[in-house]
């Protein structure tokens, strides 16, 4: 049954949604999505209804996309939310299934869920068996789990397989206005459609699958405004860096975060969902920025994009959705763009970092004991000293992947770097596509050629050494150039030590041996 065939609350209130409802009542505003009915095999236009608010009432972006996902307000600032797209992968699922399977329900839109084999999926030869148990059992399990249930799933040798945050905005499930969740604590990517995108557990998994719904406590507003575009040689990934340096991995803890200014608007689709992705690094439950045209050219003619009959109604509908000029923000952050540089992650978290020109930090120059004591623990588990040039840091393993930087302006960025020179003695390095679709695009561009000509492995889409759930791993005491986006302790490997950096950081750093400005 189509939602606008049932009966829902919305906002406090009721309201019976049929084919021939009053789409024109003064009180609902009417916007939709296309999705692709699994069942039927064909396109449907999914109607969603919304209580208008008052013209004068200035809102967030993301107070009206919350608002008008409500379905019933809860207790204490909970409120029960409207799921429009749920995304699975094999790790956090089994057990929500089972849950479902165990309690003899069925899964409310299983049209809604979309799943695919990411996190523990072998990067070599998939023609060969699956050596490690437990990841073959976990792929199988969500193989029989979306048989049973109609989930359409895109497995191990599917052509759009690929990491979770790097496929769906491939094949275009994600647009701006909706509610994104998946068992994954990068989820946040997707808010750089202009999506209330996030992270949820296995108990919620389950809790999504029987009722397409779940509670939420609504978070407050923290707007993270940039003065000035971005210097030339710096990227997403470092301005994501420099933010969360300066204002600590729990800077953003219990916000909403947009981030609005310059250096955000000038970023492509893939940088701006870089800058997403890690806004959980920097303790916040959702990171957001507003759609605009590059937003909508991106959907555009994407495999679930809404097709030629309601784009131009699509595109009125997403451009309501920016926070008004006046909005009230519950806190707010300016910084001048103009200041970042190439960033590189010393300790083992993302906060603890420093431009590539600079140094380490001496002990003595925290004020804050605790974070002195942070860093001289971080400090022994990496084998640095402070005070040490960050350009004197030596590497051996190089990792250009995952759902923050394995899209194909990240391996255009590599590649233009590494292009006829040879990765360094006693260094090694692996290029992960993000996707099957970012496979074939940089193959066609001969992106591949240019890697393995110069030094690098060339592998199949999946997670690899972001979280070393796979063989893709660090021996102890290898020092990584990684584009992931995460570097605590053991994260690739027992006794890894990773450190975050840009595509162009990591390539070069893999033909120097040691980090370097590749601004030079």
């Amino acid at each position: 049954m189509l939602l606008a065939e049932k009966t829902c609350r919305v906002n406090r209130g009721t309201h019976q949604k049929t084919k021939d409802s009053a789409i024109r009542s003064p009180i609902l505003v009417y916007s939709f999505s296309i999705e692709y009915n699994l069942h039927s095999a064909e396109r449907v236009p999914d109607f969603s209804y919304v209580q208008s608010m008052p013209d004068s009432v200035a809102k967030t972006m993301f107070q009206k996309i919350w608002d008008t996902h409500v379905v019933t307000p809860c207790e204490d600032e909970v409120d029960l939310l409207y799921v429009d797209l749920h995304l699975c992968h094999e790790v956090t699922s089994p057990q929500a299934f089972e849950g479902i399977r165990t309690a003899r329900r069925y899964i409310r839109r299983p049209n809604k869920t979309f799943a695919v084999h990411d996190h523990c999926v072998p990067t070599i030869d998939r023609n060969l068996p699956i050596a490690d148990l437990t990841a073959k059992t976990q792929i199988e399990a969500l193989q029989k789990n979306c048989r049973q249930y109609g989930i359409k799933l895109y497995d191990l040798h599917d052509p759009n397989q690929g990491v979770i945050h790097v496929f769906a905005p491939d094949v275009g499930l994600v647009h701006p206005g909706m509610t994104v969740v998946c068992g994954d604590s990068h989820t946040v990517t997707h808010g750089a459609f202009g999506a209330i995108a996030f992270g949820i557990g296995t108990s919620e998994i389950e809790h999504v699958l029987a009722t397409q719904t779940i509670r939420q406590k609504k978070p407050k507003t923290f707007r993270i405004h940039g003065e000035n575009p971005l210097p030339a040689g710096c990227t997403a990934k470092d301005l994501i860096l420099h933010i969360i340096g300066q204002l600590s991995v729990s800077g953003g803890a219990g916000f909403a975060v947009e981030f609005t200014g310059q250096p955000f608007t000038e970023l492509s689709m893939e940088g701006r969902m870089t800058v997403c992705n890690m806004a959980i690094e920097m303790g916040a439950r959702f990171g957001m920025i507003a759609p605009d045209k590059k937003t909508y050219n991106y959907i555009l003619g994407r495999t679930y994009a809404p097709d030629r009959n309601f784009w131009a109604t699509a595109v009125k509908d997403w451009g309501e959705l920016p926070s008004d000029p006046d909005a009230v923000f519950d806190k707010t952050w300016t910084f001048d763009a103009s200041k970042v540089e190439p960033m590189v992650t010393w300790g083992t978290n993302p906060g603890q970092s420093a431009p590539i020109t600079g140094k380490i930090p001496t002990l003595d120059s925290y004020s804050d004991p605790n974070e002195s004591k942070a860093a001289e623990s971080a400090l022994k588990y990496m084998d640095l000293r402070p005070g040490m040039a960050i350009s004197d840091i030596k590497i051996q393993r190089v990792f250009i992947g995952s759902c923050t930087n394995g899209r194909i302006e990240d391996l255009l960025a590599a590649a233009e770097v590494v292009k006829g020179k040879r990765i360094a003695n006693g260094v090694r390095g692996m290029v992960v596509p993000g996707s099957g679709r970012v496979k074939r695009e940089a193959e066609a561009e001969g992106l591949h050629h240019i890697f393995v000509s110069a030094g690098f492995d060339w592998r199949e889409p999946g997670c690899s050494m972001c979280l070393g759930m796979n063989a893709d791993l660090l021996k102890p005491g290898e020092h990584c150039a990684s584009t992931s986006n995460r570097n605590f302790e053991g994260r690739q490997g027992k006794d890894g030590r990773t450190h975050l950096v840009s595509p162009e950081i990591a390539a070069a750093a893999g033909i120097a041996g040691h980090f370097v400005d590749v601004r030079k």
